[in-house]
C-alpha cells in the first residue's frame, strides 16, 4: 500500500520538474512565437471564416448563411479571376523554375567568390521595393514611342503597343514581368541544391564517359527532384496570391483583363466593403491552393527522399 501511495507523489514531482530549468526555457522561448502565431494567423483565419458567414457591419453584423459563397459562385467575375490567375501561373510558374535552374547550372562552375557577386545581383531585386519595380516596369512599358520596349521593337520596324492599356498584351506584359525578374531566391535554393550533389557521382560519370547531357539527366536532375518540388508548391502558392503586380501596373484592367483572385478579394473588401464576400473568397481561395498543394505532392512527389 506504502508503494502505491507514493505513485501520485512521484507523478507531481516529475510534472514539477518539467515546468523547470531547460524545460522551462523552452516553453516560454515556443510560448513568444505561439502568441505571436495566435495573434497574426490563428485569429485572422477563424476571424475570416466566421465573417464569411455575415454580412459585417462594424456595430453589429448580421449572419446570412451561406449567401457570401452562393453569391461568390454565381459572380462571373470572380470566375474569371480563378482563370486569370490559372493563366497567369500556368505561364510563370515553369519558365521561372527552368530560368532559375538554367542559370544556377550557369553560375556552378566559377570561384566561390564570382558565384557570391552573381547571386547577390540576382538577388537585389527581391530585396528592393516592389513599388519601385514597378516605376521601373511602367517605364518599360510605356505606349508612347519613348518606352524602353517599344524603343526596342522599333529597331524591328514594330509599330508601338499599349502594352498595360490593352486586354490583348496586359496579362502577357505581367508575365513577362515575372519572366524577367525576381528570380533571385530561386536560383540561391538552386545552387545550394547543386552544391550538395558529391563530386564523387560526377567521377564516376566521367569514368564511364557521360557527357554533360547525360551528368544533367542521370545525376543534377534526380538530385534536384525535392528542391524542384518544393520550387514548384512554393511558386504555385506564390502564383495564386499575387497581388502586387496586378494592382500597381494595371490595377485589374483594362476589362477585368488581368484581374487576378488576390486583387478582386483586396476590391470586394478595401474598396467596396463587402467584407463577408472577401471572407468567403479568400476561404475559397484557400482551399484551392491546398487542394493544388496536395496533388502536387501526391503525383509529383513518388519516388523523391527527402
Amino acid at each position: 500500500m506504502s508503494q502505491l501511495a507514493k505513485v501520485p507523489t512521484t507523478a507531481k514531482v516529475a510534472k514539477k520538474r518539467k515546468w523547470r530549468g531547460d524545460n522551462a526555457w523552452g516553453y516560454a522561448f515556443i510560448a513568444v512565437a505561439l502568441v505571436v502565431y495566435a495573434m497574426f494567423t490563428a485569429y485572422p483565419v477563424v476571424s475570416a471564416f466566421i465573417i464569411s458567414f455575415q454580412e459585417y457591419r462594424p456595430l453589429g453584423s448580421v449572419f446570412i448563411g451561406f449567401e457570401n459563397y452562393i453569391n461568390t459562385f454565381s459572380d462571373s467575375l470572380f470566375w474569371k479571376s480563378i482563370k486569370n490567375t490559372i493563366v497567369y501561373t500556368v505561364l510563370t510558374v515553369p519558365v521561372t523554375l527552368f530560368l532559375s535552374f538554367g542559370v544556377a547550372i550557369l553560375i556552378l562552375p566559377l570561384k566561390k567568390r564570382t558565384q557570391t557577386a552573381f547571386k547577390a545581383i540576382y538577388y537585389l531585386p527581391a530585396v528592393a521595393s516592389g513599388v519601385a519595380l514597378s516605376v521601373v516596369w511602367l517605364w518599360i512599358f510605356d505606349p508612347m514611342p519613348s518606352g524602353i520596349l517599344n524603343k526596342l521593337l522599333g529597331f524591328f520596324g514594330i509599330s508601338n503597343l499599349n502594352w498595360l492599356g490593352s486586354s490583348s498584351t496586359a496579362m502577357f506584359s505581367l508575365v513577362l514581368m515575372a519572366w524577367l525578374s525576381s528570380h533571385g531566391t530561386s536560383i540561391i535554393i538552386y545552387l545550394a541544391a547543386l552544391l550538395g550533389i558529391d563530386e564523387s557521382y560526377y567521377e564516376a560519370a566521367d569514368l564511364d564517359g557521360a557527357n554533360f547531357l547525360k551528368k544533367l539527366w542521370y545525376i543534377v536532375i534526380p538530385f534536384l527532384k525535392p528542391t524542384t518540388l518544393f520550387l514548384l508548391v512554393t511558386g504555385v502558392i506564390g502564383s495564386f496570391q499575387v497581388f502586387q503586380n496586378a494592382y500597381l501596373m494595371t490595377g485589374g484592367g483594362p476589362d477585368n483583363a488581368t484581374t487576378m483572385v488576390g486583387l478582386l478579394i483586396f476590391n470586394n473588401a478595401f474598396k467596396y466593403f463587402e467584407f463577408g464576400k472577401a471572407a468567403a473568397q479568400s476561404l475559397i481561395l484557400a482551399a484551392i491552393i491546398a487542394s493544388i498543394s496536395f496533388i502536387q505532392f501526391k503525383f509529383f512527389g513518388k519516388n523523391i527522399e527527402y
